[in-house]
């Protein structure tokens, strides 16, 4: 099978210098990240994965002058398919990559995410932010623009608070790593048709933290993290729109190693209303009025979100014609002032008469005068 194009992969040339290949590769893996798929669907995080695995080894091979040699010249950095184990096997799901130096990339780029999978980091005792939680929030038109107060459940993970999220009973029962004596790396050193390479990774049995449970917790078991269902009220301000977001710092998941709580954000859908909608903070609302009150002028009440109130309605009114009703809009957020109401009249023709009404238009129609209708008037001008 055909290697695949690395350039592609990364959406470079071919030329692309080693800063080059190593700023496209920053921007790619920040794009395809897991954390950032944390609230997709399966479907979604797979494909994310699959991609995130495929630009890490486009990278592996592009950032190392030797396979990068062999990959230009052969289409395959492996044409002797023997001795590169040690290199495929840094990047085995989402993991480090320390032989590489990957890590200290994935520092600058994703501090605001947390470690790569959680595991396998540069520093395994270093805080990382717990992920934010997105619910959606249901509301009606009237809560919307009123406000009000929603409780919601949600599932998050929060430590354990006996052992503050260590899985050691106290929190303190630890030892240091026979393995690494405490350091959380060992160097590994593999054979290469090209000659031994050493590398630095993390250590396998304390995953980088430098040291292991003497005992764990009773409480949590040694888990650490635990899923609960919470109740929280949140609170809905007056003027909010379909779409808006409202954002509950340190109401997510908790944080890993001391690391800041993240976010609860709720997301607003705003059922749509009976006869009113919305523009920014006004209300629109079309009215019907007969033909006869438009002609003749009238006065007709109008609903708004509080109660009806009158609006006059001047004779010889046409259609498509446009009322405001100043402050019966939307409130504003973080404001006093309210919006506009705004009526649009549309003048309706009876679909029938009887022969009595017939004869009396008739005889209306006899008695009217051109200027009566400027816009027929202006059209059989055009005409």
């Amino acid at each position: 099978m055909a290697a695949k194009d690395y350039y592609k992969i990364l959406g470079i040339e071919k030329n692309a210098s080693a800063d080059e290949i190593k700023s496209a590769f920053r921007k790619m893996a920040k794009k395809y990240h897991p954390d950032v798929y944390a609230n997709a669907t399966a479907e979604e995080k797979k494909k994310a994965e699959e991609k995130f695995k495929e630009i890490n080894h486009a990278y592996e091979v592009l950032s190392d002058p030797k396979k990068k040699e062999m990959y230009d010249r052969f289409g395959d950095e492996n044409p002797q398919q023997s001795g590169f184990g040690g290199f495929n096997g840094a990047f085995s799901g989402f993991g480090g990559g320390e032989g590489f130096g990957f890590d200290d990339i994935f520092s600058s780029i994703f501090g605001g995410f947390g470690s790569m999978g959680g595991s396998r980091t540069r520093n395994a005792n270093s805080p990382r932010r717990g992920q934010d939680i997105l619910i959606g929030v249901s509301l009606s038109f009237e809560e919307a623009a009123f406000g009000c107060k929603k409780t919601v459940s949600i599932k998050r993970i929060e430590n354990c608070p006996d052992c503050k999220g260590t899985g050691a009973k106290g929190g303190t029962a630890f030892k240091v790593c026979p393995h690494c004596n405490g350091s959380g790396q060992i160097h590994q050193t593999q054979r290469t048709p090209f000659g031994q390479i050493s590398q630095v990774v993390t250590c396998p049995q304390c995953g980088g933290k430098g040291k292991i449970i003497s005992e764990v917790c009773p409480t949590c078991g040694g888990k650490a993290r635990k899923e609960v269902t919470k109740e929280i009220v949140i609170n809905i301000p007056a003027g909010i729109d379909d779409g808006q977001r409202i954002n509950y710092a340190g109401e997510g998941n908790h944080g890993v190693n001391g690391g800041a709580n993240g976010a609860l954000i709720a997301q607003i859908k705003v059922r749509p209303h009976k006869y009113f909608t919305r523009r920014d903070y006004d209300l629109l609302l079309n009215v019907p009025v007969s033909m006869f009150d438009a002609a003749l002028g009238c006065t007709i009440s109008v609903p708004t979100l509080n109660k009806p109130c009158e609006l006059e309605i001047p004779s010889g009114t046409q259609s498509g014609a446009v009322f405001k009703i100043k402050g019966q809009g939307i409130k504003q957020l973080k404001k006093t002032t309210n919006g506009d109401l705004i009526v649009t009249v549309t003048v309706e023709v009876p679909k029938s008469l009887s022969k009595e009404q017939k004869e009396l238009l008739k005889k209306l129609q006899e008695t009217s005068e051109v200027k009566q209708f400027p816009m027929q008037k202006a059209y059989k001008d055009k005409l």
